[in-house]
């Protein structure tokens, strides 16, 4: 049970900061589950980074599922899924139900100091991770590429081209240093094929019933959706718009996506709000349906996968084409930097500052990163304050 609860609350303190998408959320992970709390190695946490880019669904909360069923178990990576997506679930779920104003004074002074946060975490994430990952000159031409390609052509197709091409350029290549680990222990543990055959279910017997039920019909879009979506939350809006679209007007199809742009944590959850209005009689119900349904392909999916992927990545081939995609997401975490976390956090010298203080005292003076959040938003707060002239 101590195991749970800690797992939870690791992940709960996550969900209330992360703030930038999953490039961004895989580097929180980093700092805190690597660096910091030491429940999974490097080499392992690299291997389940690159599982997450091969697999459809939310790729950070893939993983941070993953790592909840590492630290206890199936229940562990339910509490992680739980925590990590409960303040955005919370607050898109208001926003549905409440008509609460995302723009209101105090909320957008404390998501102001937190996307101060997110480039501090951010930024030392990217340090960190190149350091690991980028090895030889190879990967580190990668890592450059992706990001260059990302920021200069943003779109899902280019992101999806970068890691393609990052694979097959390793696979190929094969550089003799590659930043892998062989395992001492021989593995021989095979995908686990009740996952798949429960997810495969799940994808086609709803679907037959969805017009009995208005909760069937939510859980079989969302599921469907959450099955079909390769490259993140954002890309889970056209699927959303063919599938649930005539039931809403464009008006409250975007101001959800706009709402899940301004909350931390998984852009899936995107889904509360949408299952909120589309069940108006039982709001409540909807939200949990849909969010539930949006999320769990991706984590049968990791359930099927995850215990054979650790044995496959030892094999040569694998081990580079991990090794390649590894030093991609570098590059797409990098530009995540840039777009969106430091582009919607800095405006002006003194957000600079602040960060470069932030820099200081979690790199340096090592302080921990809940004292942070409470200074940032805290920093939040007066500047609005002072730029306001209410003080």
């Amino acid at each position: 049970m101590g195991n749970l609860l800690e797992v939870f609350w690791r992940f709960l303190c996550l969900g209330c900061v992360s703030f930038g998408g999953p490039a961004a959320h895989i580097g929180y992970f980093h700092t805190s589950f690597v660096q910091k709390y030491k429940w999974i190695d490097e080499h392992s946490y690299a291997r389940l980074v690159a599982l997450s880019q091969f697999l459809p669904g939310p790729g950070s909360s893939q993983i941070g599922f993953a790592l909840g069923v590492r630290q206890a178990g199936l229940l562990g990576g339910c509490a992680a899924f739980i925590g990590f997506t409960l303040p955005s679930f919370i607050l898109l779920y208001l926003v549905a139900t409440l008509q609460t104003d995302l723009s209101s004074y105090l909320l957008n002074s404390v998501i102001d100091g937190l996307k101060l946060l997110a480039v501090v975490v951010v930024a030392d994430a990217c340090y960190k991770m190149y350091s690991t990952f980028c090895t030889n000159k190879l990967l580190i031409g990668l890592a450059i590429t992706a990001s260059a390609i990302t920021l200069t052509i943003p779109s899902l197709w280019s992101q999806i081209a970068v890691l393609i091409f990052g694979a097959t350029v390793t696979i190929l290549y094969k550089p003799k240093d590659l930043p892998r680990k062989i395992s001492k222990t021989k593995s021989n543990k095979r995908p686990n094929q009740i996952a798949f055959i429960v997810f495969a279910i799940l994808f086609f017997v709803p679907a037959l019933f969805s017009s009995n039920s208005i909760y069937i019909k939510i859980f079989a879009d969302f599921y469907q959706a959450g099955s079909l979506v390769f490259g993140g939350g954002h890309v889970v809006l056209p699927l959303l718009d063919q599938t649930i679209g005539n039931n809403l007007t464009s008006t409250q199809f975007l101001t959800g996506y706009a709402s899940a742009q301004a909350v931390p944590g998984p852009m899936f959850s995107l889904a509360a709000y949408l299952g909120a209005i589309l069940s108006p009689t039982s709001s409540l119900h909807g939200a949990l349906i849909a969010t539930i349904a949006i999320f769990l392909p991706g984590f049968l999916l990791i359930l099927w996968l995850q215990d054979a992927w650790e044995s496959l990545a030892n094999k040569p081939n694998v081990a580079a084409c991990a090794a390649g995609i590894n030093a991609t997401v570098v590059g797409l975490l990098v530009a995540a930097l840039y777009q969106p976390v430091f582009t919607s956090a800095i405006n002006s010298l003194i957000d600079v500052g602040l960060v470069i203080v932030g820099l200081f005292l979690l790199n340096v003076i090592r302080l921990p990163i809940l004292t942070l959040v409470f200074g940032y938003i805290a920093i939040g707060i007066l500047k609005t304050l002072v730029f306001s002239g209410s003080i």
